[in-house]
């Protein structure tokens, strides 16, 4: 909690930026520092600044262990709609999420608590990101492309995938908290991990729950279908299992809407993804079961053309 309303502050903030972010996690991190990086990308409505944090394991990769590399992705928009709407905006959720889960690997590490695989994590700011018209409320909206978005935040080191995205602008997930979503991995839904669920009830101290994933929500963005949001984008972007990690609300909420995002349940969100960072790199966790998917594979074909955008209406 200490992590993300450090983080609530610094990024309710009009002059918020990816290198105002890099600052913090650095004193969060000591005299190692963050090594986040930033980058700023520009698009056709303004501009956001990407920021990815490495955090090497004990036996992870960089160091040429056998240990594997989890991902975490914030997914948004934008942290604010400005100057449409004045102040934090609920799409944050999933920044906030993301960088205060690399706060506390960050501290964790300075007082020796380093875990045995890598871990990456990465999201954007941008505090005046435009907005988009969605049923049954509007969305976020992003300066940049979710190709763009794709290219900056999965990267091929990561073996597993979890992406932590604001999911209340539906009347699907009708749960105040936290929802878990079946993998995605190269066009295929998969069953929910039973390993996951296990771990997000302990997390929450609560029943699991889970949310439906439809063909259309692993589609690219721009394919002119209706997507619950963008929380599986990265899967578009990667042969790894994708898992959503949904902050949820029991009304549906605009994720435009200022004064929606509930820290309590940002921070559990950011600990469920410390715990998964921990089990998955422990090799104690599995997103998917590789021999069930390769099955799978065998016997109906690959399903990797959902990860594109496909033929074209008229096309044969």
């Amino acid at each position: 909690m200490k992590y993300v309303l450090d983080l609530v502050d610094l990024l309710d903030d009009p002059d918020a930026d990816g290198k105002r972010v890099a600052a913090h996690l650095d004193t969060v991190a000591g005299p190692e520092g963050s090594g986040a990086e930033v980058t700023t990308v520009t698009g056709e409505r303004g501009s956001t600044d990407f920021v990815l944090v490495r955090i090497p394991g004990r036996d992870g990769r960089t160091r040429g262990g056998p240990a594997r590399t989890l991902g975490v992705v914030g997914r948004l928009g934008g942290i604010g709609a400005r100057p449409e709407m004045t102040g934090l905006v609920s799409d944050a959720d999933g920044a906030l999420a993301a960088l205060a889960t690399a706060a506390k690997l960050l501290d964790m590490r300075r007082r020796g608590d380093v875990l045995e695989g890598d871990v990456i994590i990465a999201t954007h700011i941008c505090p005046d990101a435009p907005t988009a018209p969605h049923d049954p409320v509007p969305f976020m909206d992003s300066p940049v492309d979710i190709a763009t978005m794709n290219r900056h935040e999965v990267t091929g080191e990561m073996e597993a995938v979890l992406s932590v995205d604001t999911t209340k602008g539906n009347r699907i997930i009708n749960h105040k908290g936290l929802a878990l979503s079946p993998t995605v991995k190269e066009g295929w839904v998969l069953k929910v991990s039973e390993q996951l669920g296990e771990l997000l009830a302990v997390v929450t101290g609560e029943p699991l729950v889970t949310y439906p994933v439809t063909t259309q929500d692993i589609t690219p963005y721009g394919n002119g279908v209706h997507h619950i949001n963008s929380i599986l984008q990265p899967a578009t972007a990667t042969a790894a299992p994708v898992v959503g990690l949904a902050i949820t609300s029991a009304a549906v909420v605009p994720g435009c809407q200022t004064g929606a995002s509930h820290e309590t349940d940002i921070a559990a969100a950011a600990r469920f993804a410390v715990e998964t960072a921990k089990a998955y790199g422990g090799g104690r966790l599995e997103f998917h079961d590789d021999q069930e998917f390769d099955a799978l594979v065998s016997r109906y074909g690959p399903l990797t053309h959902l990860q594109s955008f496909g033929r074209e209406p008229g096309e044969s």
